[in-house]
C-alpha cells in the first residue's frame, strides 16, 4: 500500500514539474507549442493565447503599407468578430459577446458610441473605403485619437491612393498621420487591388470593371480576415436570399442611420448598370468561402450547406 501511495506521489510531482517546464518554455518562446501538444496525442491546432497582445507572433501582409513608415501590415488574429454596419444589429444586444473576441473588425465609419449594447465598444481593425475617408475626417479625434490602438486599412483605386502628390485620398491620410502620430493607417497596394479584382472574376466569372460594379468594403474585409484570422464570426450580415424570404425583417441600411431600407438598397445596387456594389453576388461567394474556412454568420443566422 505504501509503495502504491509513493508511486502516485511521484507521478503527481512529475506531472506538475512537466507542466511548469512547458509553461517556462512557452514564456521564453523557444518552442513550438502546438507541436508539443501534438506529441501528447492532441490534434494539431493553431494555439491562441489568452491575451492577444502577449508575445503573439505576427503575420506579414505585404499588400497593405503603413502610410508613415512604408512598412507592410503585421497582423495575426485568433477568433475574429466582423461586425456588419447593417441595421440587423439594432436590438441584438451582442456587444458583450463581440468584445470577447480576439480581434474585432468594423467597416468604414460605423460608430460604437451609443451602440455598445448591440455592437460592442472595442475596435481592433477597421477596413475603410476610400470614399469613406472624408467621413472619418469629420470626427478625427474620435477615430484617430481616442481609437489610436485601432489598425486602419484603407482600400481604393490607384488614382486616389498614388503617392506622387496626385492621390487625393492618400494626401488626406498623409496629413492625418502628421496630425495624429499614433494613428496606425495602412493603404492597399495597386497589386493588392488587382488581386481582389481577380478573386471576384475567379469566383463569379464576371470581370468587375466590365460589369460596371465596385467591390464592397465587406469584400476587402473578408479577404484580409481570411488571411489574418484562425476563425471568423460575422455579425449582422444577411445572406443572398434573405430579401426574397417572406416576412423578412426590414431594417435600415446602417444601424446608425435612419432612412434607407437595407433590402431596397441591396437590390438597387445589384441591378445598377454602372457604379453599383454587387452585395447579393458577394454574399453568395461568402457562403462558398464559409464551406472552406472557419466562418459562421449570426444575427441573422445562416445555414451554410
Amino acid at each position: 500500500m505504501a509503495c502504491i501511495l509513493k508511486r502516485k506521489s511521484v507521478l503527481a510531482v512529475s506531472f506538475i514539474v512537466l507542466c511548469l517546464l512547458l509553461l517556462a518554455m512557452r514564456l521564453v518562446n523557444d518552442v513550438n507549442f502546438p507541436s508539443l501538444l501534438n506529441c501528447f496525442g492532441r490534434p494539431e491546432t493553431k494555439w491562441t493565447p489568452l491575451s492577444y497582445t502577449f508575445r503573439q507572433p505576427l503575420r506579414t501582409h505585404y499588400g497593405y503599407i503603413n502610410v508613415r513608415t512604408q512598412e507592410p501590415l503585421q497582423l495575426d488574429c485568433g477568433h475574429c468578430a466582423i461586425v456588419s454596419n447593417s441595421g440587423q444589429m439594432v436590438g441584438q444586444k451582442a456587444g458583450e459577446e463581440i468584445d470577447q473576441s480576439s480581434c474585432i473588425w468594423r467597416m468604414n465609419n460605423a460608430p460604437t458610441k451609443g451602440f455598445e449594447e448591440d455592437v460592442g465598444h472595442v475596435t481592433m481593425v477597421r477596413v475603410v473605403s476610400h470614399t469613406s475617408v472624408p467621413l472619418l475626417l469629420k470626427n478625427p479625434d474620435y477615430f484617430f485619437k481616442e481609437a489610436s490602438a485601432t489598425i486602419y486599412v484603407i482600400w481604393g483605386p490607384f488614382r486616389n491612393m498614388r503617392k506622387d502628390g496626385n492621390g487625393i485620398v492618400y494626401n488626406m491620410l498623409k496629413k492625418t498621420v502628421d496630425n495624429y502620430p499614433n494613428a496606425q493607417i495602412y493603404v492597399t497596394t495597386e497589386q493588392r487591388m488587382s488581386y481582389c479584382d481577380g478573386v471576384f472574376k475567379e469566383e463569379t466569372g464576371k470581370d468587375r470593371v466590365q460589369s460596371g460594379s465596385y467591390l464592397s468594403t465587406g469584400w476587402f474585409t473578408f479577404i484580409l480576415a481570411m488571411d489574418a484570422c484562425y476563425s471568423i464570426h460575422v455579425y449582422g450580415m444577411i445572406n443572398d436570399t434573405y430579401c426574397k424570404t417572406e416576412g423578412y425583417r426590414k431594417v435600415p441600411y446602417h444601424y446608425y442611420e435612419q432612412g434607407k431600407d437595407e433590402c431596397n438598397e441591396y437590390l438597387l445596387h445589384e441591378h445598377a448598370p454602372h457604379g453599383g456594389h454587387r452585395f447579393i453576388t458577394e454574399k453568395t461567394v461568402f457562403a462558398k468561402w464559409a464551406e472552406k474556412h472557419r466562418i459562421v454568420f449570426t444575427h441573422p443566422n445562416w445555414t451554410v450547406s
